[in-house]
């Protein structure tokens, strides 16, 4: 098509920025990974997509004095693979706390303190049909594989049953301790019993060893007991399946209560803590049996020092849940842990409504130890936590169950996605929450102090040692983990659905990404082109300079000038590599206004482009006067005759 006049002498007159390259930002994107019958062009799983299973039935007990835990885990496998196995990979992560292990290792041999790890002290397997027999597992650091006694063909079950035990780390364990409050102690379980692996259609079996990077896990039901002394609550992933055993009849009540109420309900109040009649029994043990279905993992709680309330969770199509929170006496107080439940309550029906229906029973919000984990339907947050402070962390960690535990992210390699996108939603939460009452999001990853988050991420673009986000997780050291994991990788979503697609187009997209990949396991190709297909917009300039590289965004106004014509102009030029859209104001002689929203096409080609504005005597330009843009350099965005 023959080009206009006036474009030809715009063309031959454009000065070149002098760091941009228009082929350079606009290249074409590198998947990484190929499209197929497994999963498609669109984003979305393909007709053939598979996934493996792992349903598990866990009976251990907790012994406070010796700190340990002992049981038996016994798992069914499914071989939904089209692939036959000969032999199976767990994941053991309390291996990382021996002597030498990778993750201490990786730390610079310093782990805090040390356990013997977990000892799987007998493991049978049985295949298909056939009667168990006695597995010796090849242990290799947080991994054992089991080599089976008759291949595993597809579509076929294996049931793996090992005897173990361990000693649970003190509160140097991370994502999982046990430590003491004011009136006793509190014992946060997670990473407690043998896991499977995922064996998938990317890498088959994905063996990356725990270095403290968080999980990849196959989705499957969960029946579990914990033997406990009597005198302790437990807090459980799931629901409570014999609440008349291990409950006193007037905590049962109160339970039943909850449920349909939308106010907070003590189960056992502060008061009440220490007091032998709130617990149906003085001495010996308990056993807490909960349920869990179609969640990748499951972890709890255990304190006789817990106050417990709960309040009901409204969720879309009339179902419900029950928020609920368990926490020692000196962290009571509406200040403090006493608004906790309703924090939960209110990020797990918003969340609902927004982005996708929370699938579990309960959302359960735990002060103890291990301060700021999540894991499937509880999460582990710090007991002096308080205020704002609270809140935050409750609504990110609450957020969570969506990414990864909903949405199956491979953390371990790919933590941008579960913390990024965590992180993403946290914003709005911040903002809907009694009317702002907490808004803007303020936490570890955006500076005290209220100041723009496109201003604060300046800092991070403009270091050349910097990682990009697409970098293997276990490779971004602790200075870069939250401003690049957490605030660079959220932030991209932001501009993505604020600055680039808008609300319109990005929310329905995201939807459903999400629906389509609750409990399976996208990559990040998958993300990419979901995003593109069902939005509509070829993203690669964007995934290339702010995902794949740390790019800085540098645009400019050159100038105001005048066609042959008398058609007022605007030069506005690139002079870095990352573009984006971006809003010009123009400014009129009679003191009016007009917005020109420019694609980022407008430098596809070029650096350096002229703009045709309405017609007027402009007597001054601005790109991105609403500062919504990462610019690095906003002094060159005006100009004025």
């Amino acid at each position: 098509m023959r080009p206009a006049p006036l474009l030809i002498a715009l063309a031959a007159t454009a000065a070149s920025a002098q760091d941009y390259q228009p082929r350079e930002t606009f290249a074409p994107f590198d998947m990484a990974q190929p499209i197929n019958r497994y999963r498609s062009a669109n984003g979305l799983p393909g007709p053939d997509y598979w996934q493996n299973r792992a349903d598990y039935q866990l009976r251990v007990t907790l012994d406070p004095v010796a700190k340990t835990i002992a049981g038996t885990a016994t798992i069914t496998y499914t071989n939904n693979s089209p692939d036959t196995l000969d032999v199976l990979w767990l994941q053991i992560d309390q291996n990382l706390y021996k002597p030498g292990s990778r993750g201490g290792m990786a730390r610079g041999g310093a782990a805090g303190g040390h356990t013997d790890g977990m000892t799987l002290d007998a493991v049978g397997v049985a295949v298909g049909s056939g009667k168990a027999v006695s597995v010796t597992p090849l242990v290799s650091d947080t991994r054992a594989q089991l080599r089976l006694p008759t291949e595993l063909a597809p579509h076929a079950k294996a049931v793996v049953t090992i005897r173990y035990h361990y000693t649970i780390p003190g509160e140097w364990g991370g994502r999982t301790s046990w430590g003491r409050s004011r009136d006793g102690e509190i014992y946060d379980i997670a990473q407690w019993y043998p896991r499977m692996a995922v064996y998938d259609d990317v890498r088959g079996w994905d063996t990356a060893p725990y270095l403290a990077q968080e999980f990849y896990l196959e989705y499957g039901d969960f029946d579990y007991w914990v033997t406990l002394p009597a005198s302790m609550l437990m807090a459980g992933s799931g629901e409570l399946m014999n609440p008349r055993e291990v409950l006193t009849p007037t905590q049962a009540a109160r339970l039943d209560a909850a449920r349909r109420s939308d106010s907070t309900v003590p189960i056992r109040s502060v008061a009440e803590i220490g007091d032998p009649a709130s617990r149906p029994r003085h001495t010996g043990t308990l056993t807490w049996h909960y349920r869990m279905h179609n969640t990748r993992d499951v972890a709890f709680s255990a304190s006789s020092t817990f106050a417990w309330d709960a309040a009901r969770i409204r969720l879309p199509d009339g179902k419900a849940a029950l928020a609920m929170s368990y926490y020692p006496a000196e962290s009571a107080g509406t200040a403090r842990w006493g608004r906790s439940t309703e924090y939960v309550k209110d990020t797990v029906e918003r969340f609902s409504a927004r982005w996708y229906p929370y699938p579990w029973p309960a959302a359960i919000n735990v002060a103890g130890p291990t301060s700021g984990m999540e894991y499937p339907g509880i999460v582990f947050d710090a007991p002096e936590d308080a205020g704002k402070e609270l809140f935050w962390v409750t609504a990110h960690e609450i957020g969570h169950n969506w990414f990864p535990m909903i949405v199956g992210f491979d953390e371990r390699r790919h933590a941008w996605m579960d913390e990024g996108f965590n992180t993403f939603i946290d914003v709005y939460q911040s903002d809907d929450f009694n009317c702002g009452e907490y808004a803007p999001k303020r936490d570890s990853e955006y500076a005290e102090g209220g100041g723009n988050p496109v201003d604060e991420i300046l800092p991070v673009l403009a270091d050349p040692t910097a990682p990009p986000i697409l970098s293997r997780a276990d490779t971004v050291i602790e200075k870069w983990r939250h401003p690049v994991t957490y605030f660079k990788s959220a932030l991209g979503l932001v501009l993505l659905r604020e600055q680039i697609l808008g609300p319109d187009r990005f929310d329905p997209a995201f939807r459903r990404f999400i629906a389509a990949w609750a409990y399976r396991h996208p990559q990040p190709a998958d993300f990419f082109r979901s995003m593109e297909s069902e939005a509509g917009e070829d993203l690669s300039y964007w995934w290339n300079g702010w995902y794949a590289h740390n790019w800085q965004l540098d645009l400019a106004v050159a100038g105001i000038e005048t066609a042959k014509d008398g058609t007022p102009l605007v030069r506005v030029t690139s002079r870095d590599r990352l573009v984006m859209p971006a809003t010009l104001r123009v400014t009129y002689a009679n003191g009016t206004t007009r917005d020109v929203r420019l694609p980022a096409e407008t430098w596809i080609r070029q650096a350096s482009t002229a703009v045709s504005v309405p017609a007027g005597t402009v007597v001054k330009a601005e790109l991105d006067p609403d500062h919504k843009l990462p610019d690095s350099d906003r002094s060159n965005n005006v100009t004025q005759r």
